[in-house]
Parts: C-alpha cells; structure tokens; sequence
C-alpha cells in the first residue's frame, strides 16, 4: 500500500506532498542495504488533491520531512536507559572502565533483555531507523549480550534494520578463549567485525590486527575499529589499519570509531590521514565528544570520507550520557565543534542521517559537502522523520517533540511522548 505524506517540508523546504511505497521490512541485509520502501513522487502541496481509497495518509501539518536517523556508534548491550538514575563508578582507562562494567551489569534492577529492548524501541521513537549496535563478547558474557542485541533486532525487525558488532571490549588476547567467542558469535550471525586499541589494551597491535582481519576476510563481513588512544600512538595505529586495508582489498568496509585525536599530532599528519581515508574508502563514526584534536569535519566531508554519528552508550555503567535521542546527539556534534552558521549546523543533521546510513551501505547516497541535503528525494529510501520546527537549523537548536517516524515506507512511531 502507498503511503501520502500531506504537506510537509522538505529540509524545510516549500510545502509539498510526498509519496511512499512501501517495502518489505525487516529485510534489510547486512551492510545496511534497504530491501525496500522508496520514495516516489514528491509534488508542490495541493489541499485539492484527490486520494484514492488505498492511500494511507500522514499529516505533515508544515512540519520539516527529513531522512531518519542512522545511529552507526550504539551500545545497546550497556544500556541503564529508564532505570533509576545511579552514581558513576567507573575509573579512568578502558580497562578499569570494562571491570566496572563486568561487576555491574547482571545486577541491574530488571533483566538485560528488557533493557535492550527498552532502549531500541525509545530510539526507534525518537526516529532512528538504522542502527549499528556493538554486542560485548568476552570470557565473562560470552555470547550473552551478543544474543540479547540479537533477539532485540528480530523483535524490532518491522520498524529498523539493526547490524550487530562482534565487540571484544576487552580486548582479543589478554583473557584466553575470546578469539574463539568472536569466531563464535560471526557465525550465530554478527554481520560487522570489530577491534579496539591494538597498542594500548592488547600490546600487540600487528597479532591484534591480524585476527580482526582475518575474521573479517574468512566471513566477509566488514570491520568496525574503536579507536581511543591518543596523538600519535592514535595515527600509528591507524596507519597500521590503512595498511591492512590496502593490502588485503578492504576499501569501502573499514570504519574507524571514535578516533578522536587523529587530528591532534599536525596539520600535515592531519591531511595526510583525511586523504588516506578518502582513498581507502574508510569512513569514521563520531559519537560527538568534548574533545580536543578532531579530524575537521569539513575537510572530511570536501574530501569524500564518510562520517556518521551515533550516541555510545545510554546512561551506562561507563557514563551518565545518553539519551536514545539522535536529534540531541546532532545539537552536541554541532556544539563540541563551534558550529554557529546554519550550514553547518545543518550539516550536522546530514551526517547524522544519510551520513550514517552511507557507513551502513558504501553503496548509498553520500555527502558530497556540507550544503548537501540529500535522502528526501524520488528514488530515495523512505526512512523518514517528520519533526518540528522553524528551519533545519532551529529544529537541531529546539529538538522538537512532535514526531512521525517512518521505516521501508510504514509508520512504525507517531507523536509518542519523549520520556
């Protein structure tokens, strides 16, 4: 059945009706490819139009239409979201941050499922559609959150396409057994590979790297990097992971997460690195922080490296951040970058949009700069969000509350209160 969007903005553009098919969801196929729901006409506003009998109609009442959100840096496993509020005790450094973890999340005042699920059906509400989630795997869950993300993304299947990380949180070699609980947990159906600091968790950068290549190469599936080290020790990482995907023929499945002091050693380093991205095809996902020394995103963006945003953790037992909001989430990327100029600000929704969604699919539209407002046009997929608010920009400054959500051309969320 089709589906007519009645006058709404697109971008905040003229008053026009927008026309969907729908597709089949739930079939989304690992990379974040659409199995379907597409947009089909997009017309100036006319209150005359005659609506045939089998169109479903959804009042834009003059709000912004824009793609939905694509949460490509998401730990659904860790999420406190909608449980009492408790102090932080975590400590500094990944590994006693992941202890503190280990200690405390089997005690949470309801089971783990629930939270999964709590926290995926707010963020679907909220108008994230597309998401990338990480599933901690090591000695001690073994495949037990692995398999809570699992069944969340089969009970949400109808409403977003949800890709699932192999995540060794604590890292690939210092706790025996994990390699083989990686391998374990690709093939129960984790489509995304990933790794984290090869220098500073694991010591051994090249054994590190290995595995999370040859994983990736034995059941092709692309990579995913959590990359905290800083300056230099950041670049000499990651060089080391450029090298891999040059040699091994992995441009276009390489995401670096995090990396935020990449841009932090010089502006040589700077360029160089943005280049390499760019011919590699490795794109980067930002979960926007308070933090000195990011690659800028301008330069990114002019050079063709694609950059998505996600949320991280969700008022965990790593931060009290965190909110399944992504349109909160575009107001922090905005403001830990000093954006002021509507352009930018704008472009911040872009990257938390169809950014995001071309990490998800290499093969799907990308930002080719920052006045690129791509993903509401014929041909597009209909993963939609209609959402309050003057123009683009006041909408990321406001975070309006009245919205419609829309997965493969059906409404899966419509005015739901935010809590």
């Amino acid at each position: 059945m089709n589906t007519l969007i009645r006058a709404v903005r697109p971008w905040g553009q003229a008053l026009s009706d927008v026309t969907l098919a729908a597709g089949e969801a739930g079939g989304a196929e690992a990379g974040g490819v659409e199995a379907g729901g597409k947009i089909t006409a997009v017309e100036p506003h006319d209150p005359s139009r005659v609506i045939p009998g089998d169109v479903t109609v959804v009042e834009g009442r003059g709000r912004l239409l824009l793609p939905s959100f694509s949460d490509v840096h998401v730990h659904l496993d860790s999420t406190r979201v909608g449980l009492p509020f408790r102090e932080h005790t975590g400590g500094p450094g990944v590994w006693t941050m992941m202890m503190n973890d280990r200690q405390n999340w089997r005690n949470a005042e309801v089971p783990l499922q629930d939270r999964v699920n709590d926290t995926l059906g707010r963020m679907i509400a909220r108008g994230t559609t597309r998401v990338r989630s990480y599933a901690q795997v090591d000695v001690d869950c073994r495949l037990e959150r692995f398999e809570a993300v699992a069944a969340a993304k089969e009970k949400f299947a109808a409403q977003a396409s949800v890709d699932l990380i192999a995540f060794p949180q604590a890292g690939l070699l210092l706790e025996e057994g994990t390699v083989e609980l990686m391998e374990e947990a690709l093939k129960a159906g984790a489509n995304v590979m990933g790794g984290i600091d090869p220098c500073s968790l694991d010591r051994d950068p090249a054994k590190h790297l290995d595995i999370v290549f040859g994983l990736a190469e034995k059941y092709q599936v692309p990579i995913d990097i959590h990359l905290h080290e800083p300056g230099e020790l950041g670049v000499f990482s990651t060089d080391l992971v450029l090298e891999r995907t040059r040699a091994l023929g992995m441009q276009g499945k390489v995401t670096m997460s995090h990396a935020y002091q990449l841009g932090s050693v010089n502006e040589s380093t700077t360029r160089r690195l943005i280049d390499a991205f760019a011919e590699l095809d490795v794109s980067l996902a930002s979960v926007a922080p308070a933090a000195a020394g990011q690659l800028p995103i301008p330069l990114l963006t002019e050079a063709g490296v694609r950059l998505g945003l996600g949320e991280d953790g969700q008022r965990d037992y790593w931060s009290p951040y965190g909110n399944t909001d992504m349109l909160d989430r575009t107001w922090q990327l905005a403001f830990t970058h000093g954006f002021r100029k509507d352009e930018l600000i704008e472009h911040c929704l872009a990257i938390a949009t169809i950014g995001g969604a071309s990490i998800l699919d290499p093969d799907a539209t990308r930002l080719k700069d920052t006045a690129h407002r791509p993903g509401v046009e014929v041909g597009d997929p209909a993963e939609l969000l209609l959402v309050d608010g003057e123009t683009v920009a006041s909408t990321v400054m406001d975070r309006g509350k009245d919205r419609t959500v829309i997965h493969a051309g059906r409404v899966v969320a419509d005015q739901l209160e935010l809590v």
